[in-house]
């Protein structure tokens, strides 16, 4: 059977762009201050870029923060809540930790947890409008996405905050709907890690001039200076020092976006993928999407379940034993590398389709998951 020319499909860091080589890197200023013209100019580059390919409305500010999206995440948090009572949506793990956060580290008592098991979405229609909201687009470790952002009101009094992170350059986002949006270079356009991205909305810049936290904030976080945005972050300015090499490999990533044809390329590709999934699930006698309504199913992270009889009948130990050992199969064949589930996720696998990775790829990885399977079948099922 033909393999995977690239079998690189963890969910994060993600593959690198088709036909990327070491030479896309040869434009880095290293061993310059991040703070010179040149090198400051490249950080520019990447917020315009960025800006640009995702159509983010004109006065929005976009940062570059340290961190990866966790950072900028956790800088939004700390930033902005305290004024009003906040409800989240959790419906996977890093939505579920960011309640952990506000609860346990700003120890805000007016929190509302609006959960749903994995594989599905929480009532949105429970949001308070006048309540700041916290929310992922798109669920990393359960392959559950939005699909829709009129739940959230044309005159809300709170914020939303969206960590968007295996989300944007793959997904339409609601920009009129989202006053906070964070991402990461480390996935759909397969960047290096520990950069973040942080886009604010005219209400969020509002609201970071008008409050001030109670609580001791890091230099890392301090999106203020003087009662005022700091409006150097948002022009390359970065609170930390950035990696150039990062920089320049961020840039490779945002040209390749722009000549294959910007963000309606990206989803096209992104959607092919799963619909190649897609396609086999419907063949598959073992394998479901662990997505329970097809309409909110990931075109990135592909969360797959195992529903073979003697694979449910089995505890929940050896399930985790039996699907570690299909993955393992998957990487000793060299066909998929990091295609396990996520570790708090339901025992699986998890299969990166976004926009970095080829069709023909995915397709070719397909039969090989139905001969891993049946080796492990064999040593689970006896």
């Amino acid at each position: 059977m033909l393999k995977p020319q690239n079998p690189c499909f963890s969910s994060g860091p993600c593959a690198k762009r088709p036909g990327f080589s070491l030479a896309a890197l040869e434009g880095a200023l290293l061993g310059r201050s991040h703070r010179a013209p040149a090198p400051k100019a490249k950080l520019a580059e990447v917020i315009a870029r960025s800006k640009a390919i995702l159509g983010m409305p004109a006065d929005y500010r976009l940062g570059i923060v340290p961190a990866s999206d966790t950072g900028a995440v956790e800088m939004a948090l700390w930033s902005l809540l305290g004024p009003r009572g906040v409800d989240v949506l959790a419906w996977e793990s890093f939505s579920a930790e960011w309640a952990q956060d506000i609860a346990f580290e700003l120890k805000l008592t007016e929190l509302r947890m609006i959960r749903a098991p994995y594989g599905g979405l929480p009532d949105v229609w429970k949001v308070d409008p006048k309540r700041d909201t916290v929310f992922v687009w798109n669920g990393t470790t359960s392959g559950v996405r939005l699909v829709a952002a009129d739940w959230i009101a044309e005159d809300r009094e709170g914020l939303t905050i969206c960590d968007a992170t295996s989300a944007a350059f793959a997904m339409e986002l609601p920009w009129d709907k989202l006053d906070v949006v964070t991402w990461s270079w480390q996935k759909v356009l397969g960047g290096e890690a520990a950069h973040g991205m942080l886009a604010l909305s005219p209400r969020a810049v509002k609201r970071l001039e008008e409050h001030t936290p109670p609580w001791p904030m890091p230099k890392i976080f301090r999106l203020t200076k003087d009662g005022k945005i700091n409006e150097g972050i948002f022009k390359g300015d970065t609170i930390n020092t950035p990696s150039m090499l990062c920089v320049e490999d961020a840039l490779d990533g945002l040209r390749w976006a722009e000549d294959i044809g910007g963000l309606p390329a990206l989803i096209a590709r992104a959607e092919g993928n799963l619909a190649a999934v897609a396609a086999w699930v419907e063949r598959s006698d073992w394998a479901r999407f662990l997505a329970m309504d097809p309409a909110t199913r990931s075109c990135t992270s592909v969360c797959l379940k195992i529903v073979a009889d003697w694979f449910t009948a089995m505890d929940h130990d050896k399930q985790v034993a039996a699907a570690k050992r299909l993955a393992a199969i998957l990487e000793e064949e060299g066909v998929a590398l990091d295609a396990g589930s996520y570790r708090d996720a339901p025992p699986g696998l998890r299969i990166w389709c976004g926009a970095t990775v080829e069709r023909s790829d995915v397709e070719a990885l397909l039969p090989w998951l139905d001969l891993a399977f049946a080796n492990v079948a064999k040593e689970f099922s006896a």
